[in-house]
């Protein structure tokens, strides 16, 4: 028998679960409401769970990866948003030239490391 998987959802934390919710949907997220502690959040056919919990140091270690189809346009899209400006320890980076690919940085309001970013091979 083998595995045949559908998705890979990962779980992360908020330090303030309302504002985290809020930052998320201004990214362009589609928020499902699973429990007043727990949200899903997707984008196209890719998602994860935001939950309403916080460990320093699960979320200090948390990074995400998604793999975009343009980054430039991404980094565009995502600058365009205002977010370091609309809440505290939101922070975006340049695009970051590698020679396995390019990525972006971006830290959610909690300290979530989200790399958006395009592969070489």
């Amino acid at each position: 028998m083998t595995i045949k998987g559908k998705s890979i959802r990962a779980f992360i934390g908020a330090k303030d679960y309302y504002v985290s919710r809020n930052f998320y949907n201004d990214l362009g997220f589609t928020e499902i409401i699973i429990s007043n502690k727990m949200s899903y959040f997707r984008l196209g056919e890719f998602g994860f769970y935001l939950q309403d919990a916080y460990v320093k140091d699960w979320v200090d270690n948390s990074m995400i990866f998604l793999e975009v189809e343009n980054l430039d346009n991404t980094f565009e899209t995502i600058s365009n948003l205002g977010l370091t400006e609309k809440y505290d320890n939101v922070r975006l980076s340049n695009i970051v030239y590698n020679d396995w690919g390019n990525e972006v940085f971006l830290h959610d309001p909690s300290g979530i490391l989200w790399h958006f970013g395009v592969f070489n091979y």
